[in-house]
């Protein structure tokens, strides 16, 4: 696949995960809800986990942003929802590399739809957007830890 189709795919997927975002709502019950913000462009979001027997049973957002920082919740929660805790944080610091614009071994986690998001790294404005759901998990799974 050339370079330009792979572009206008990735966009798609983005695009796709804007407009028909996953995940998007609240948990009932009591779950672990942290919420940030990225000042340099007003984007915030709520993230909500619930964490039972160290995997994410839930994980939904809520908040409001650019495309790029939406569809990277959208595709978070997708990807994390199910899986263990220490899996979900290799893939924030797999994301991060890929934001970075290293190439990363994925071994074997697969990153799915967030592939798409790997152009962001050419817009270093543009990474913190991508990576807030990122940096809100990482915190909410922190402070899990500590209780």
């Amino acid at each position: 696949m050339s370079f330009n189709n792979l572009d206008t795919l990735y966009r798609q997927v983005i695009m796709d995960h804007y407009k028909n975002p996953r995940n998007r709502g609240s948990i009932d019950g009591n779950p672990m809800t942290v919420d940030m913000n990225n000042p340099t462009c007003g984007d915030r979001i709520q993230l909500q986990l619930l964490i039972e027997d160290g995997h994410v049973q839930e994980a939904k957002f809520d908040g409001e942003g650019c495309s790029i920082s939406l569809s990277s919740a959208s595709m978070m929660t997708q990807a994390i929802k199910g899986k263990p805790v220490d899996e979900a944080l290799k893939m924030s610091e797999l994301f991060s590399e890929l934001m970075q614009g290293n190439d990363v071994d994925e071994g074997d986690i697969d990153l799915g739809d967030i592939e798409a998001l790997q152009g962001v790294s050419k817009f270093p404005a543009r990474i913190k957007c991508a990576t807030l759901a990122w940096k809100a998990m990482e915190k909410g799974v922190d402070e899990e830890k500590q209780d």
